[in-house]
């Protein structure tokens, strides 16, 4: 019944939504930022908008570890408010896109995204905004637990040194002060926070088709996963 269920929701949207998962520095959101404006759909970055709860949850003085944390984020989560400028990011109507880039709020995000009570507050909204198809949806769960019926589901992965060299690269362009070792720690702490948790954790679908980016430009990645989608839509 549930198969159903999921294949009627599918053949009810006129274009596909496309999901593309996987950790920190495979490139997710270049090739996703790509992929949508090459087959001009919207794009979604969902990892974004749980560092705008790490930001919102921040400014309130709220510790991950703390043991009351639900009662903590329940009233900040019934009035978040995250929107989309373009690629700039808004939370309660501030511009927060050169904030969410700094290594701790990724650290306090990832730790966030491990708690129910946030995860549900955010696949409420993601659900919304990508229901109607015609998007290209970047983060960690998306084919899994956001949309297990998604028409096309990606899963990019690298090589883990790969994977710092561009996150230390990305960071340093944005004035971002760390270094190369920092962010491998960091990539390999939140690698391991986000395959172990228990509730959506970080894996490919079963369906979905695995990319490994190490040694591939964004071009040559970006024109394969428009092939699928495309070969995907022109089948519907």
């Amino acid at each position: 019944m549930l198969a159903l269920k999921r294949e009627s929701r599918s053949a009810a949207r006129e274009r596909p939504i496309v999901a593309i998962d996987g950790p920190v520095g495979a490139g997710k959101s270049t090739v996703a930022r790509a992929l949508a404006r090459a087959l001009g759909f919207s794009y979604l970055n969902t990892g974004a908008m749980y560092r705008a709860v790490a930001v919102a949850a921040g400014a309130a003085g709220i510790d991950p570890d703390t043991v009351k944390i639900d009662e903590q984020l329940r009233a900040i989560l019934a009035t978040i408010q995250i929107s989309f400028d373009g690629e700039r990011i808004i939370l309660n109507g501030r511009d927060i896109s050169d904030v969410i880039i700094e290594p701790e709020i990724g650290d306090l995000a990832s730790r966030f995204s491990a708690l129910p009570i946030v995860r549900e507050k955010m696949r409420d909204l993601q659900r919304a905004s990508g229901a109607g198809g015609g998007v290209v949806m970047e983060g960690r769960d998306i084919g899994t637990a956001i949309f297990p019926d998604a028409e096309v589901k990606f899963f990019l992965m690298a090589d883990a040194r790969v994977r710092a060299a561009r996150r230390y690269a990305e960071l340093a362009t944005k004035g971002v002060a760390t270094t190369l070792d920092e962010v491998a720690a960091q990539l390999s702490e939140r690698d391991r926070r986000d395959a172990g948790r228990t509730l959506a954790p970080l894996k490919p679908a079963v369906d979905a088709i695995v990319i490994d980016s190490t040694a591939r430009d964004v071009a040559t990645v970006v024109d394969e996963m428009k092939t699928r989608v495309e070969t995907v839509s022109r089948a519907k």
